[in-house]
């Protein structure tokens, strides 16, 4: 198609320069086969302008085509990382859950511990039952882990209980109330 435009385009520009190279003025019938050969040019321009047209709007919709795989694989890879991201927690979920203990009660126990303070009620409920659950077991080795390395009360707060700035207050309470609870036990 390129090649028929190109062939084209160079007959136009010979149609319009022969006449006015190759024949002599003095012949009678001049006009005539200078304006025919012009038409003739004119003519061939505008087919190759069409095929220049035709090929510009086949290079869009390729380029539209490309970019339109192109999002679809990004997608794909992009879904298929989040997939696998998902499963890779899940099975450390599982991993980590000690033998017995149900990964949902225990995500349920986390959400109720970092929700926000409109939820402060269900948070005081599970840290005051009488019986330690799993997080409350984990988040107290951690702190004894701490406090071996000499971490202080406002790192343990604030690293292992995740509660800064207007929750640290709460985080020292129930750093008290774990250690009490705990430590009576033993």
């Amino acid at each position: 198609m390129q090649l028929k435009m190109w062939i084209l385009s160079g007959t136009a520009i010979a149609l319009w320069l022969t006449p006015l190279v190759a024949l002599d003025t003095k012949i009678g019938w001049h006009k005539s086969i200078q304006g025919l050969s012009l038409v003739a040019a004119i003519s061939c321009a505008l087919g190759a302008g069409n095929i220049a047209r035709e090929l510009s709007e086949q290079e869009e919709i390729e380029a539209f085509k490309t970019r339109a795989i192109t999002a679809d694989v990004v997608d794909e890879i992009a879904t298929s990382a989040y997939i696998s991201q998902q499963q890779r927690q899940q099975e450390a979920e599982q991993i980590l859950a000690p033998p017995g203990e149900d990964v949902e009660e225990v995500r349920k126990a986390l959400e109720a511990i970092y929700s926000a303070e409109s939820e402060e009620s269900e948070v005081t409920t599970i840290v005051t039952t009488s019986e330690p659950n799993p997080l409350d077991k984990s988040l107290y080795a951690e702190i004894c882990e701490a406090r071996k390395v000499n971490k202080s009360t406002t790192w343990i707060v604030e690293n292992i209980l995740k509660m800064k700035g207007r929750k640290f207050a709460e985080g020292k309470v129930k750093l008290q109330q774990l250690l009490s609870q705990f430590e009576s036990d033993l």
